[in-house]
């Protein structure tokens, strides 16, 4: 029985390290606003202020936009209401939001 509570134990730690390993990492600075949209614009800044891929995929994750933003305004407005997934490319970083536009 001690055996089967080690091996549990160590399950739940290896997975536990597992959720928090990121390959690339996040965006420093990264910060996502107004959220949610409701004037068809969203506003995108990190630190480095470098070129940004952007992908937005709706909630049966097809990819609806991909677009490269060179400033922090991304106009949103062609998109429907609903939910989406950002993801963010910055130099070799990722970051993944929720975007909720009204």
């Amino acid at each position: 029985m001690k055996k089967l509570y080690v091996v549990f134990f160590f399950l739940f730690i290896s997975l536990g390290y597992a959720q928090d390993a990121k390959p690339n990492g996040d965006i420093m600075g990264f910060k996502l606003y107004p959220n949610p949209v409701t004037n068809g614009k969203v506003y995108i800044v990190t630190k480095e202020k470098a070129p940004k891929k952007i992908l937005i995929f709706d909630v049966l994750g097809t990819q609806v936009m991909e677009t490269t933003l060179l400033r922090e305004e991304l106009n949103v407005s062609e998109l429907d209401a609903g939910v989406y997934v950002l993801r963010v490319f910055e130099k070799n970083k990722i970051a993944t939001r929720k975007l909720i536009i009204k």
